[in-house]
C-alpha cells in the first residue's frame, strides 16, 4: 500500500493575521492611497521577523528567479505574493498594472526604478536603492514608473513578500527587454502541485494572540 500525503500544515499566524488585516483593509479602506499607507505598516510587522515562511513557498531555483502565490482571493481585489531569487539574480525591468505593497524578508535587494519615455522605453530614474531585510516600499496603480530588482547577494537568496492589489497572474504587466522591447503577460506562479496558495477557508481558523 502506498503511503498516505502528509497533512498539509496549518497558515503560520503571523501570515494569518497579515492576510485577515489585509482583507480588511481592503474592503474598508475608502482610497488606494490609504490602502498603501495602511498596508505599508501591516507590512513592516509582517517582514519585522523570518521563518514564518513556508519551506514550500521560499525554495529559489538557481536558473530562474520564483514567485509564489501565498494568498489566492476568490473576488481578486488582491492576492499575496513571494519573490524568491538566488544569489545574484534579478527581474526584468517591469512595469504593474495594479498597486503593489512589498517588504524584504530575507536577504538584500538592489531597487532601481525607470520613467517611461514618450516612446515607451524606460530610462533610468536616480540611482539603485539598496533595500535591507524589513524594508517596505509602496507602489501605486497607474504610474508610468516602472522598477528592476536584484539581489545584491551573490551567494545568499533574497525573499519579497509582496500584495499586488488583484491577482497579477490574470492581468497583464509590461515587461521590458533589454533592448527597449517589451511584451505583455501575466505573471506565472511556480507553486507545485501539493503546495497550493491558502485561501479564505485556510484562513478560518482562531487567530492566537
Amino acid at each position: 500500500m502506498g503511503h498516505e500525503p502528509e497533512p498539509r500544515a496549518a497558515v503560520p499566524e503571523v501570515l494569518k493575521r497579515f492576510i485577515w488585516d489585509i482583507q480588511s483593509m481592503v474592503e474598508l479602506a475608502d482610497s488606494e492611497r490609504e490602502i498603501l499607507l495602511i498596508g505599508r505598516d501591516l507590512m513592516r510587522r509582517l517582514v519585522a521577523s523570518d521563518g514564518w515562511l513556508p519551506k514550500e513557498f521560499a525554495r529559489p531555483d538557481p536558473q530562474q528567479w520564483q514567485q509564489f502565490q501565498l494568498y489566492h482571493d476568490d473576488l481578486e481585489r488582491f492576492t499575496v505574493v513571494s519573490t524568491i531569487l538566488a544569489g545574484g539574480q534579478m527581474l526584468p525591468v517591469v512595469q504593474e498594472q495594479v498597486w503593489d505593497i512589498s517588504g524584504v524578508l530575507q536577504g538584500k535587494l538592489e531597487r532601481t526604478n525607470f520613467t517611461l519615455a514618450v516612446d515607451g522605453t524606460p530610462e533610468l530614474k536616480g540611482a539603485p536603492t539598496l533595500m535591507q531585510a524589513g524594508a517596505v516600499d509602496i507602489r501605486s496603480s497607474g504610474t508610468a514608473a516602472a522598477v528592476q530588482l536584484r539581489n545584491a547577494s551573490i551567494d545568499a537568496p533574497a525573499i519579497l513578500i509582496h500584495v499586488y492589489g488583484g491577482e497579477i497572474s490574470q492581468l497583464p504587466r509590461r515587461i521590458f527587454a533589454r533592448d527597449g522591447g517589451f511584451s505583455e503577460a501575466p505573471a506565472v506562479y511556480a507553486n507545485a502541485p501539493d503546495a497550493p496558495p491558502y485561501d479564505i477557508h485556510s484562513i478560518q481558523t482562531r487567530i492566537v494572540d
